[in-house]
């Protein structure tokens, strides 16, 4: 009952301005906000997850609050997108809500501290030590030329690798120039190509194998979802998370900032990211598990996403709306589902 005040007030400021502020608060009081979450542990790309529910990459960029968003329960933790230098991102405003479809648009453009400042972040925390699962989101810096973004993915894998759990390379962004042409096939075969190669180079370095997924755009059609499926398989990557924010604007049509330029995400982009998680499992055949994220807000949702083919699921924008709620009613939600299932 606490969160929809809490949030009727922070809904009455600036996103962004109301986004900070919000952070601090759940480094303050996380353990208040937090309800118990049934313990549903699952094994996916070699690691083994307390629970399948997670915290998309984006609401922590820098890794400032990791130890405040581990009390609430979730099961694994995504931070980033981090780039090599540090950025601003685009211009203000930039982070636009549209709540009567339960639904936000953003054109953050990758604004963040630098991979470095990421790190001495990671390190200083507890989760991590204490072995929580972390996944760390790595991106281009906005002035690399496209052709050269291949370079600034390597500098960020070889710097986090030793410190996440797990890798997740975005080429799927709305908000950084030419970013989704790295999504069609010569391009993303010499990215995965490169990755893969530079990965087995650092285990090798660091006496563990540390797993790469790589996150998808909902914008893709039918050829597009079989080609990245083929190309995840040739290049033997881990995992894939389906999907980011889409371009399109169905289901928001009309509404107040719904004409802003940049991606959507919340309740309006489920059936599409949904869809293309579903298409995307029957391409690979069960060869690569996918994580389900894309307009999850409650329990049912997280339900359809691993039904149509997801391992684990995270969610950002429906934590924006249901508040820490949402992470112990997914996990109740999925751990009956999977009991059954395992009977």
């Amino acid at each position: 009952m606490l969160y929809p005040l809490i949030r009727k007030f922070f809904f009455s400021l600036d996103a962004e301005t109301a986004h900070g502020i919000g952070m601090m608060g759940v480094d303050r009081a996380a353990c208040l906000m937090a309800k118990p979450v049934a313990p549903c542990p699952v094994e996916v790309m070699g690691l083994k997850f307390p629970n399948p529910v997670g915290l998309a990459a984006g609401l922590d960029k820098n890794g400032d609050h990791i130890d405040g968003l581990a009390r609430l329960g979730f099961g694994f933790i995504e931070i980033g997108t981090i780039t090599p230098r540090p950025q601003d991102g685009n211009p203000k405003p930039r982070l636009f809500r549209i709540p009567e479809a339960q639904g936000i648009i953003n054109r953050m453009g990758f604004n963040n501290a630098g991979v470095d400042k990421l790190l001495e972040n990671v390190r200083a925390a507890e989760f991590p030590k204490k072995g929580g699962i972390l996944g760390i989101n790595i991106g281009k810096n906005a002035t690399t030329p496209i052709e050269k973004a291949a370079d600034d993915y390597l500098i960020c894998l070889d710097k986090v690798y030793n410190d996440a759990s797990y890798v997740t390379v975005n080429i799927s962004s709305p908000n950084t120039k030419n970013l989704r042409e790295l999504q069609k096939d010569e391009a993303l075969d010499d990215l995965l190509s490169q990755l893969k190669a530079r990965q087995l180079q650092l285990a090798d370095k660091h006496g563990k194998y540390v797993p790469m997924a790589l996150k998808i755009a909902p914008d893709l059609d039918d050829e597009q979802i079989t080609a990245i499926a083929d190309a995840l398989r040739r290049h033997r990557f881990d995992g894939v998370i389906a999907t980011n924010t889409t371009l399109s604007r169905e289901g928001v049509e009309g509404l107040p900032n719904a004409a802003e330029t940049g991606g959507l995400s919340g309740a309006p982009v489920f059936h599409k990211s949904t869809a293309v998680l579903k298409k995307l499992s029957t391409a690979l055949a069960g060869e690569l598990p996918i994580i389900g994220v894309g307009g999850i807000m409650g329990g049912e949702d997280a339900a359809e996403k691993i039904k149509a083919g997801a391992s684990l699921v995270q969610f950002y924008s429906g934590f924006i709306y249901r508040g820490p709620d949402l992470v112990s009613e997914v996990a109740d939600t999925l751990a009956i589902m999977l009991r059954k299932k395992n009977v």
